[in-house]
């Protein structure tokens, strides 16, 4: 029996129940007002969406339903176990998960997607090419751009990317030097014994773990986002034991929470979302986002369909509505990503040289960020090109969970 087949078995078997806590929380986004074309039967349809807080935001749903004239919207905000929970257990309550790329699988395995065609998304034409041309530097399946598709000719979309980055490590400068900052060996250093934080996804945090042993010369894995079951076993003992020693003041999956802890002080080196970090600098408090020498972990987020749902032409809609480009402005200055470049036709030239080119602020103070500041990191093909991993599933992914239920109990 394969191994995708064992995954597929176990996920109707137990329907995600064994999974801790993930990625919660979310960033406030402003409205879209993009215009689009509107489906003839728009009016007659609802949209019923389900994922991070990050992205379901009345605001967001508010203007979609206005722009779009679609009937209804509704949004739950769930991590994404918990969505993976509620959708796998057979709930007809939603039309899309606003999933992230390396939970596809949950849903495709299981038969729970229903693919778009990428020509029903007028927006498509301006998607970027990392979500359409394979990089060398990893298999397909190991990045983006080999998990979206749901089929190799690149014609129908189990995911629309609606929001990605690359994350890093959010620190207090005052506190660490960049040098010290600047690796995922960080947050394990005993120097921040009790003042580092880890995120409460495993898929996240085992990634993190090895990438530091890696460094460490603990381990020598070639990709952190696939180990295998040895490999997890030795970063599953290397966290227990971080854990045990008193390492963590905080495991966080909130958004508020992780930016409370990093604005108080209680953590001062943490794995981190960039618009937690811009969150603090807001606040008035030191906060950077490290350039780690191992690279950073790339992501997408975005709609997925639900099959069997009543509502395509909304999903669909919804989906167009995120590439449209100014639904892409907020994402942007927070510190994410838009997949499409639309956003370059909607956002000031200014802010679009400082958040995508690396070019220093231009204009008054905004959120921390003074005039002649540079963006973290720099330009978004300079980080690009830092990328050590994209988040996947792992072909482990049922011993990976267990190791990590071991970890929590711990």
């Amino acid at each position: 029996m394969s191994k995708m087949e064992m995954n597929r078995r176990s996920l109707l078997k137990h329907s995600a129940g064994v999974m801790a806590l993930a990625i919660g929380g979310g960033t406030p986004f402003l409205s879209s007002r993009a215009a689009y074309a509107q489906a003839a039967n728009l009016a007659k349809e609802q949209l019923r969406t389900i994922g991070l807080s990050v992205t379901v935001q009345e605001r967001i749903l508010d203007d979609f339903r206005k722009v779009s004239g679609v009937g209804q919207t509704s949004g739950t905000a769930a991590t994404f176990p918990d969505a993976q929970t509620k959708i796998l257990s057979g709930s007809k309550d939603y039309d899309c998960w606003e999933i992230i790329g390396e939970r596809l699988p949950s849903i495709v395995m299981t038969d729970n997607v229903e693919p778009v065609p990428a020509a029903s998304l007028k927006n498509w034409a301006n998607i970027r090419d990392t979500f359409t041309t394979p990089s060398d530097k990893w298999e397909p399946k190991q990045q983006i751009v080999g998990q979206i598709w749901a089929d190799d000719a690149k014609t129908t979309l189990n995911m629309v990317p609606a929001v990605y980055n690359y994350d890093s490590i959010g620190y207090n400068p005052d506190v660490l030097s960049a040098e010290e900052a600047n690796t995922w060996s960080a947050i394990f250093d005993p120097k921040w014994k009790g003042k580092s934080g880890l995120n409460t996804d495993p898929l996240i945090a085992f990634g993190q773990a090895i990438m530091a042993m890696n460094t460490l010369g603990l381990l020598n894995v070639k990709n952190p986002g696939n180990p295998n079951t040895a490999e997890i076993d030795e970063a599953a003992k290397f966290l227990v034991s971080k854990k045990k020693d008193g390492q963590f003041r905080a495991l966080w999956g909130d958004f508020g929470e992780l930016v409370n802890l990093m604005a108080s002080g209680e953590m001062v080196v943490c794995d981190a979302w960039q618009p937690a970090v811009m969150a603090v600098k807001a606040q008035g408090k030191a906060c950077k986002y490290a350039v780690p020498k191992e690279g950073y972990r790339g992501w997408a987020i975005g709609p997925s369909m639900i099959a069997g749902t009543p509502n395509k032409e909304a999903v669909i809609a919804y989906a167009d509505y995120w590439l449209s480009g100014e639904p892409g402005i907020t994402v942007s200055e927070q510190g994410y990503y838009s997949p499409s470049t639309n956003i370059q036709k909607v956002m000031a030239p200014d802010k679009y040289a400082f958040w995508y080119e690396g070019k220093p602020w231009v204009g008054a103070a905004e959120r921390g960020i003074k005039e002649g500041d540079l963006r973290d990191g720099g330009s978004l093909a300079e980080r690009a090109k830092n990328v050590a991993y994209w988040h996947q599933w792992p072909d482990e992914y049922d011993h990976l969970v267990q190791k990590w239920d071991e970890f929590l109990n711990a």
